[in-house]
């Protein structure tokens, strides 16, 4: 998950889209609480994959981070972590879960990054449209620029989610709750624009009170083969994965771990 409340896009002076703002306060806590489970299931398979690729310290930059559960699992593991996230809620729940780290508010296809060993971006980040310029070119040019910040033989690990979530006119519907908490959310994909669409109602106690607030995803969906043809004519060396390590995922949604080799 991550929300924008459904509001269109605000423009820039120069009447540019402008990045929206991804998890509000309550959807963070909630997604903190109640969905923190990937993240700590992918985390062995990805540390098997850092190590794979000789990989064993220096900086990680942890794209679309939000509430730190990655970044202090590398932390713990010895590595240095820069985490980027377009949510000022996440950001702030990441600072108090790996403190040892560093962390950005931006949008992960505009934040400046330095010289680093590896990115990773796990969670179906590039989906997200939270960034209205988030398109297959706006990836291409993001590609490039992320091969030139990875040293020679770094990685980039990420997974995406592909067209074909739900059949045409279906909706989809999953109810979850917490202690103090429950979230329902509402699928329906546009197989014209290749967007999936969730919107989310969340409810957060207070008291003895319930806060409600709304937000509306959109993802773009990809296709593993246009990726692919992308990340290679940007310079990468790429494999496609169905998990992270003994972590699998669901049909439809795929890893790739893109490799910038030594020479080119």
């Amino acid at each position: 998950m991550s929300g924008s409340r459904g509001r269109s896009a605000a423009r820039s002076p120069r009447g540019l889209p402008s990045p929206m703002t991804g998890y509000s306060q309550d959807l963070a806590y909630i997604h903190d609480a109640g969905f923190s489970d990937f993240a700590l299931q992918a985390a062995p398979g990805l540390l098997s994959i850092l190590r794979r690729n000789r990989i064993a310290n220096g900086l990680v930059v942890d794209l679309g981070c939000g509430s730190g559960v990655w970044a202090r699992e590398l932390l713990r593991t010895g590595y240095d972590v820069l985490g980027v996230d377009i949510s000022p809620s996440m950001i702030n729940l990441a600072r108090q879960k790996a403190p040892g780290a560093k962390f950005q508010t931006a949008s992960l296809l505009s934040a400046g990054l330095p010289r680093c060993e590896g990115v990773t971006s796990i969670g179906e980040c590039l989906n997200y449209c939270f960034d209205p310029t988030n398109t297959r070119d706006r990836l291409r040019r993001f590609f490039r620029s992320l091969y030139e910040s990875l040293r020679p033989g770094g990685v980039f690990v990420f997974d995406v989610l592909e067209p074909g979530q739900l059949v045409k006119g279906a909706v989809r519907r999953n109810f979850k709750q917490g202690p103090d908490w429950f979230v329902f959310a509402e699928s329906q994909e546009d197989p014209k624009q290749n967007i999936l669409i969730r919107r989310i109602t969340a409810f957060r106690k207070f008291g003895k009170l319930y806060r409600r607030s709304e937000e509306t995803h959109r993802l773009r969906l990809y296709k593993s083969s246009e990726l692919t043809q992308d990340l290679k004519r940007a310079g990468f060396n790429v494999q496609v994965l169905r998990g992270y390590g003994r972590f699998r995922f669901s049909a439809g949604h795929l890893a790739f771990v893109a490799r910038k080799p030594f020479s080119r």
